[in-house]
């Protein structure tokens, strides 16, 4: 997980959520590699992902609409979408404006 600062709203949350299939061959090397290229992004704030055996919830946070419109046309990026028929069963991915943001968390 990257956290972000929630103080800087407005800000866009691009929501993932997905099932895989059983055979990710080629996945988590791809996978990877997309991450490290979308944390290089101009406009990348952080992720958020929760996991549970074959299905995730992965949110992703940008400064603003330019950023993930750029992020979506990322050569790289696009080739991994190309394979998604290979890796999930089902996937759902939205774009939201973050309007508020607040965060609780106790401390250690």
């Amino acid at each position: 997980m990257h956290q972000i600062t929630t103080s800087e709203t407005p800000f866009y949350a691009v929501i993932f959520i997905s099932k895989k299939k059983d055979d990710l061959t080629g996945y988590h090397e791809l996978d990877d590699e997309i991450m490290k290229l979308a944390t290089e992004q101009p406009g990348y704030m952080g992720y958020e992902n929760v996991r549970n055996e074959n299905k995730s919830i992965f949110i992703s946070y940008w400064k603003d609409e330019a950023s993930i419109e750029n992020w979506k046309n990322h050569t790289r990026h696009i080739f991994a979408k190309s394979n998604a028929h290979s890796w999930y069963e089902r996937w759902l991915s939205q774009i939201c404006k973050v309007e508020s943001s607040r965060e609780y968390k106790t401390t250690e």
